[in-house]
């Protein structure tokens, strides 16, 4: 090959694949950096292939390692994303490549009577082309169909990663092994090689990535769905609870209504009689009967009043000092029973820990929580018996997934005999429909 020939293929076409590869991967990772990184990374690829030489699959080797590392470190993305979508980027690529490859090579000898140079300039870069162009078809319908399924679920990228690197080695075994012992004649056309089972090989490679990608798509919402219906459990078994709670609250308030007449007839009676002291004392017990059948919670939305009333009013009923100062916004984005499964757990698990400081008279329930902008912050702050942060169980489990679900955060705090959780929620619009 001549020299300049050579400086095109090593240098500018070799270039341009790394380019186009790297694009794709900053693209899968939906990161954006600035333009002169493109060339930075591009030449920086291109210098250590060739210090390496030292065959296909180091020179891969290296360009999957500097994928990774500038995904972690210039597109901030975490590693596993990173070294799945290079692994997935340079697989497309290799078998991009060689699909159109064994191709070209079944149409070379059909062109034996023209010009060798010049058909040979011309299939170079027509398969160069056509290369990239598949490889980015395939890079679009990874990122239109299955990125955000590794991005929501990260702890399991490594059901992909194996097959995928795997394929990659039988690949070059493969190639190595057909291609790598074959003699070529004077033309430069491989004599043994038999291209047709290579494109097929390659055709179904390339298949199988994608029936990877899919299985792990639906073993991912499987997961999910598996997750959602334990959710689902808790969520109703919570309900029932608190159901049978609200009930017993209905029944006391309608049986004091129900008497309130004959408490007005006393008192009437008293006062008429002159009994001014014990009327009073009359009224102070009537009004320590309507405390307990108070809400002590008004969050300015209806049903965690009703929720939050009943939690901290059989806190209170228990002699734990309890206070809310929380606002909810209503209605909003976020859907009620998301908000009760916060409430309704985290309560669940202060009311618990109140419950197992015994002899203490220093328990307490606080709730707190404001609104600033599109974000909801959520306080809980209870005492315990302060032997170390408990096991986190289903209650907290269940918490965090509806943290995760509107994009928010939860954290955890103790501090001696104060157990403190704060919960994260990013309002939705009401636009988009998630209330």
């Amino acid at each position: 090959m001549p020299d300049s020939l050579e400086f095109f293929s090593e240098y500018i076409m070799g270039g341009t694949e790394v380019l186009t590869g790297f694009c794709f991967f900053t693209r899968l990772l939906h990161t954006k950096v600035r333009p002169s990184f493109y060339a930075l990374f591009t030449v920086c690829v291109i210098a250590a292939i060739h210090f390496v030489q030292a065959g296909t699959i180091a020179e891969f080797g290296v360009f999957a390692l500097l994928l990774t590392a500038s995904g972690v470190f210039a597109c901030h993305a975490d590693w596993k994303s990173s070294v799945l979508y290079a692994a997935l980027v340079i697989e497309m690529m290799q078998l991009s490549f060689g699909i159109v490859k064994s191709l070209m090579s079944m149409l070379y000898p059909l062109l034996s009577a023209y010009n060798q140079n010049i058909i040979g300039i011309v299939f170079m870069v027509a398969g160069e082309m056509v290369s990239l162009l598949l490889c980015g078809l395939c890079c679009y319908m990874v990122w239109r169909c299955f990125s955000y399924y590794e991005a929501i679920k990260k702890q399991y990228v490594f059901l992909v990663l194996i097959p995928v690197l795997m394929m990659f080695v039988m690949e070059e075994y493969i190639n190595s092994a057909i291609y790598g012992l074959v003699v070529s004649d004077s033309s430069g056309v491989w004599v043994y090689a038999n291209h047709y089972q290579m494109f097929v090989m390659q055709f179904l490679g390339i298949a199988s990535l994608f029936c990877i990608l899919f299985a792990y798509k639906k073993l991912l919402q499987n997961f999910s769905l598996s997750a959602e219906l334990a959710l689902l459990e808790q969520e109703e078994h919570s309900l029932s609870q608190y159901v049978e709670e609200a009930k017993a609250h209905y029944d006391k308030t309608k049986s004091f209504r129900h008497d309130v007449k004959n408490h007005i007839a006393v008192i009437k009676k008293l006062l008429q009689s002159g009994k001014l002291e014990q009327a009073l004392d009359y009224i102070g017990d009537m009004e320590g009967m309507s405390d307990e059948l108070s809400f002590p919670c008004a969050t300015n939305h209806p049903v965690v009043d009703i929720l939050a009333g009943q939690k901290l009013g059989i806190a209170k009923s228990m002699g734990i000092d309890v206070s809310c100062s929380l606002l909810l916004p209503y209605p909003s984005g976020l859907r009620d029973i998301d908000i009760c499964i916060i409430l309704s757990n985290a309560l669940d698990n202060a009311l618990h820990a109140c419950k197992a400081m015994e002899g203490s008279a220093d328990k307490y329930i606080h709730v707190a929580g404001r609104i600033q902008g599109d974000f909801l912050f959520i306080e809980i702050e209870n005492s315990f018996q302060g032997e170390g942060l408990r096991k986190k169980g289903t209650g907290l489990s269940n918490i965090k997934a509806v943290t995760e679900k509107y994009h928010g955060a939860m954290n955890i705090k103790t501090q001696g005999t104060v157990f403190m959780l704060h919960v994260l929620l990013i309002i939705p619009q009401p636009c988009l429909g998630s209330n």
